[in-house]
């Protein structure tokens, strides 16, 4: 993560650098980027001491200002905006990868009848849990009598099928629209 400082109407100490240098570099877990940019504005107007912070990163635009009498408390507030924005942002990630909404479907099983018509012999309903390719594969496996299984894939958070092909060998349909 690159950070960059900028201070206005006031020469920063060493002490003042380094403890705001150790204090930004934190943010770095929450974006997991190399390629991040943070920009850091300190500035001083008589008493109020001021500070500005925007983060660019691939899919994280974050900013946060903050305001106070003394520049350490307001780098630790600024900070702590920051990162309670990023951590809200992460936690919504996590919950719709985790959670995706349900889905219920109708599975319905044909017959043919000598009248060339298809009638309806079995129907069953349930809702396809969020889960990976491999462990859909996995849980198929596990079932003889299914050639099929629904399921949303918690990666795409998008309905796929995966299905058996041959003895350890599956296809997969992802709609991908």
């Amino acid at each position: 993560m690159n950070i960059s400082f900028n201070f206005k109407n006031f020469d920063p100490s060493p002490h003042l650098k380094e403890y705001a240098q150790t204090r930004f570099e934190k943010i770095g877990k929450y974006t997991g980027d190399s390629e991040a940019e943070l920009q850091v504005n300190l500035s001083v107007e008589k008493i109020r001491h001021m500070a500005d912070v925007i983060l660019n990163a691939d899919n994280i635009h974050v900013s946060a200002y903050e305001a106070s009498e003394d520049m350490y408390s307001t780098i630790d507030m600024v900070l702590d905006k920051v990162t309670a924005q990023l951590r809200r942002m992460n936690d919504k990630a996590r919950a719709r990868r985790r959670d995706g909404t349900p889905v219920s479907m109708d599975v319905i099983t044909l017959s043919e009848e000598p009248s060339n018509a298809p009638t309806i012999v079995e129907s069953d309903n349930f809702v396809a849990k969020p889960m990976a390719v491999e462990e859909a594969a996995m849980q198929l496996e596990t079932f003889d009598n299914y050639h099929f299984l629904v399921f949303r894939n918690a990666d795409t958070d998008r309905v796929n099928v995966i299905y058996r092909q041959k003895k350890d060998v599956y296809g997969l349909i992802d709609p991908g629209f």
